[in-house]
């Protein structure tokens, strides 16, 4: 039974009511002043070199994001895009899935962008990893482009991307959501992909944003939420002013919220749109992002949504019949002064080595991301203050983010890419034609306690500002560190190598089904040491924003020598214990073979 707080619930209460009669009209305030999009000094020193290094053109990565700008202030060209990992062809390295967008409005051609785009068809890409190892060690990543032949020919005005193994077959398949539609590509595991939309029930004409891929119900097949955004019409394209008369992008509350999709998986090839049964009392707010998470231990997933100008929602699994939406009693859906924030990413991860799993959601500027602190048992408290986290974020405004463990040593960091979307003053007086360029940011875990801003010691490839919305987070070269992929809005994709992470030991595994073919996402490995926190991460490849992950866990050990055990819950609630797991490589573990191990 979970405990409750009765003052804790009447504030709550309260403050739900006010946020529902009179939700945000328009950004903050705050928001609107005009911010350097430039200084962002580091506090406190910790690295002799570069964290991260941009490799995305020595490597192949050539896209270049194109947002059909025209001078019209569409508000969908600055929302996207989102990015994926993900190893589509099964040879053990993680490729690359970029979402593309195209030329925006009425009769408007090419000619019409004012940045036009480096591809004469734009279009989303995959590309392909032909990771080389040699004989000393060394990796040499070599990107190629592979869309033609992969059947995937979209030029939908793209925003996002989830992955997973919809149909049990062992390929990981690939869910996209656009501005006007949503598409399924079934993978044929033989490089090529198969537009299933129609077939499988999941198509939509929404303006659908991120996607989680999750087993709600523990069945063996992995069922999809899709978050929607706005009833945004083109043709009828409203205009909006900044407090000095410029034209300016407008906010969410100039457009109606649409409808989110629970899709749950028939197990035949089809889905069934349960939303309204399976959701109680569901309300259509503006979604940016989602993950699904076990927020008070029951084993059963969770989903957590993030809304732009109004409450975030929790839907509370009760054993797969139905969600219950408890946002607000778990202190959730709200700021600590009882307004709904602008918010777009999700990180889910245990910060504080506690157990259990918190949330980081990121929000516009002028309100700062807002870190809530799990206290095991499904109620939150917001420690974004206390943790050093408000100051350093309340100057951006963030999308994507992430818990990493950029340096191994056994503390989750916290990692968010930003990008305004209100026209910075300072920029636009320039020239700059797409005056919403920020940097990113770095924040190093400090025992669990506090957040220490260390952007400045990552590296200038790192460091410089742009229209960043897109993020995922995967060991591109399997070298036992998290890199980073970018997705720049109407700019270059980044893929940023990770130079820090081989100093201190670590442990890889691969949590896969009892046939050893398909990952199992939603499952829970506890790395237990002697005399040291048990480290708990959890299989996923949904979080941040619009994008995609490696489903591979990866454990900093930090200065511990050797690991005692690895617990593995998995989805279906049932438990196994293996023994002395090999530091320093990853490892392939399989449901139901207890130290039956297999190398990677």
């Amino acid at each position: 039974m979970r405990r409750v707080r009765f003052a804790g619930i009447i504030k709550r209460c309260f403050a739900l009511t006010f946020a529902l009669l009179f939700p945000a009209t328009a950004f903050p305030a705050a928001a609107l002043a005009a911010t350097s999009a430039h200084a962002r000094p580091a506090e406190q020193s910790s690295s002799s070199g570069p964290i991260f290094v941009d490799i995305s053109e020595t490597s192949g990565l050539d896209f270049v994001h194109f947002n059909g700008m025209s001078g019209e202030y569409y508000f969908p060209e600055m929302m996207g895009q989102g990015c994926a990992f993900l190893d589509y062809d099964n040879d053990g390295d993680l490729d690359v899935y970029l979402v593309q967008g195209s030329m925006l409005g009425p009769g408007k051609t090419l000619a019409d962008a004012l940045s036009p785009p480096r591809d004469s068809n734009p279009r989303h890409r995959l590309y392909r990893n032909d990771l080389t190892i040699g004989s000393d060690g060394s990796r040499t990543l070599r990107f190629v482009d592979v869309t033609d032949q992969s059947g995937i020919n979209i030029s939908d005005y793209g925003m996002g991307v989830a992955t997973g193994d919809f149909n049990n077959d062992g390929w990981v398949d690939i869910f996209v959501t656009n501005l006007e539609s949503t598409r399924m590509f079934y993978n044929n595991g033989d490089g090529t992909f198969t537009d299933v939309t129609e077939k499988s029930g999941t198509g939509g004409r929404l303006w659908a944003t991120s996607a989680s891929a999750f087993d709600y119900d523990r069945d063996g097949w992995l069922d999809l939420y899709v978050a929607n955004y706005l009833d945004f019409d083109l043709v009828l394209n409203r205009k909006c002013y900044a407090p000095n008369s410029r034209r300016d992008y407008c906010g969410p509350s100039s457009f109606t919220p649409q409808s989110h999709r629970l899709f749950h998986n028939k197990g035949d090839g089809t889905f069934e749109d349960v939303t309204t049964r399976v959701l109680a009392d569901y309300k259509a707010y503006a979604g940016l992002g989602v993950v699904a998470l076990d927020v008070d231990g029951d084993g059963w997933p969770d989903i957590y949504v993030a809304n732009d100008g109004y409450p975030n929602q929790l839907w509370l699994n009760r054993e797969g019949k139905m969600f219950r939406e408890d946002a607000l009693f778990a202190g959730v859906a709200l700021d600590r002064d009882g307004r709904p924030q602008g918010s777009m990413g999700i990180a889910v991860g245990d910060f504080d080595s506690d157990g259990d799993e918190d949330l980081f959601v990121t929000n516009i500027m002028g309100e700062t991301n807002t870190l809530y602190a799990n206290d095991g048992q499904g109620l939150f408290e917001d420690r974004t203050i206390a943790t050093g986290l408000a100051a350093a974020t309340v100057p951006y405004t963030s999308f994507g983010t992430g818990w990493i463990d950029y340096d191994n040593d056994g503390w989750l960091d916290l990692f968010m890419v930003n990008g305004a979307v209100l026209i910075i003053e300072e920029l636009a007086r320039a020239g700059d034609l797409y005056p919403l360029r920020q940097p990113k940011q770095l924040f190093r875990n400090e025992g669990g306690k506090r957040f220490v801003d260390i952007t400045s010691d990552a590296g200038k490839d790192l460091f410089g500002p742009e229209v960043s919305r897109g993020l995922a987070f995967g060991d591109v070269d399997n070298d036992g560190d998290t890199d980073l992929l970018v997705a720049n809005n109407n700019g270059h994709v980044r893929l940023y190598e990770n130079k820090a992470g081989q100093q201190k030991k670590w442990l890889g595994l691969r949590l896969v089904d009892s046939q050893g073919k398909r990952d199992m996402i939603g499952a829970l490995a506890g790395l237990k040491r002697a005399g040291m926190p048990t480290l708990w991460r959890r299989v996923r490849t949904d979080g941040s924003y619009c994008s995609a992950n490696d489903p591979r866990l990866l454990f900093g050990l930090g200065d511990s020598e050797t690991v005692d055990s690895i617990e593995i819950y998995w989805p279906d609630g049932t438990k196994e214990v293996w023994e002395k797991p090999t530091p320093m490589k990853y490892t392939t573990l399989k449901k139901g073979s207890v130290n039956k191990e297999t190398g990677q």
